[in-house]
């Protein structure tokens, strides 16, 4: 019977409500059915876009997105309260921990950045730059966000 009742809630309702209707059930978002949205100027410089965000049902803290910098694009300063992980999935871009020199990140590359690094990451002066940002969430706080980088601070 549970087969049949599973069955059936497959035939009748979308992806996201069979998730809903039963618990632990596998979930697919198709790609582009999440907004885009443009990274908030007080955190960014120059343009970012972020697409495909996700969060994981309690008790997973794991959320992430890919971010699509256009060149010169960066983000704020900022930390994690667990760390961050980036895989950069096209372009050329930097990243910076404080105190730090800029490194370069390219097509492939994996960045781990570990929890509480004052740190910024964004596309080069001349190329834009893709990345999945996956982080975990600490009393429900991803990143606390601090000063933009610098044009003096960002490698030209």
């Amino acid at each position: 019977m549970k087969i049949y009742l599973i069955t059936l809630a497959a035939l009748l309702l979308p992806t996201t409500q069979i998730s809903a209707a039963i618990p632990g059930a596998v979930t697919v978002n198709p790609a582009g059915s999440q907004p885009i949205t443009l990274g908030a100027p007080e955190y960014f410089t120059g343009t970012a876009k972020i697409d495909s965000r996700f969060t994981g049902s309690a008790p997973a803290r794991i959320s992430g997105g890919i971010v699509s910098f256009d060149a010169g694009a960066r983000t704020a300063w900022h930390t994690h309260p667990l760390g961050q992980t980036l895989l950069v999935s096209s372009g050329i871009g930097w990243v910076q921990e404080w105190e730090g020199s800029a490194q370069q990140i390219k097509t492939g590359d994996v960045v781990w950045i570990p929890p509480g690094v004052k740190h910024w990451h964004g596309a080069s002066a001349t190329e834009s730059m893709v990345h999945t940002a996956i982080s975990e969430s600490l009393d429900g706080n991803t990143v606390t966000w601090m000063e933009k980088v610098t044009d003096d601070q960002y490698p030209q």
